[in-house]
């Protein structure tokens, strides 16, 4: 199965907007809705349309699921160290000079965590569905079947 090189395209254009529309989602998540959960929902969405149309094939799902499961952690027994209880928040503030006050948290590398966690795992999941059976080239326990 041949991919349109017009549909390749526009997938292409419309990637950058998306992790733009993810980036977002990750950061306002603590004050407005979004967050890790979603910004990995909208990453992953933007991965499995680039892998269906034969843009990208991504191999580092487990990679991702791996280190965002450290990362998630560690931000859940960090506190604990200070003998704070497990997945305290702590929150720094700071004025910097174009954007003025920023405040953040501890939550902000949970999100993160989140996020690795869910793009990895759409990725296995395509893997497992042999995806990139779907971009034009066979999968390699499907030699000779046409579909």
């Amino acid at each position: 199965m041949t991919q349109s090189p017009i549909v390749q395209q526009g997938v292409r254009l419309a990637s950058p907007l998306a992790i733009a529309v993810a980036i977002y989602l990750l950061f306002a998540g603590h004050n407005n809705p979004g967050g890790g959960f979603a910004a990995g929902l909208v990453l992953g969405s933007v991965v499995a349309l680039r892998v269906i149309t034969g843009v990208d094939r991504p191999a580092w799902g487990s990679e991702l699921v791996a280190g965002g499961l450290l990362i998630v952690l560690a931000v859940a027994v960090a506190p604990v160290l200070w003998g704070d209880t497990v997945l305290d928040q702590k929150i720094v503030s700071s004025t910097l000079p174009i954007l003025g006050k920023v405040k953040t948290g501890s939550a902000l590398p949970f999100d993160i965590g989140v996020t690795a966690i869910v793009v990895g795992l759409v990725i296995l999941v395509l893997q497992g569905l042999h995806a990139e059976h779907y971009a034009g080239e066979p999968s390699s326990d499907h030699k000779g079947v046409d579909r």
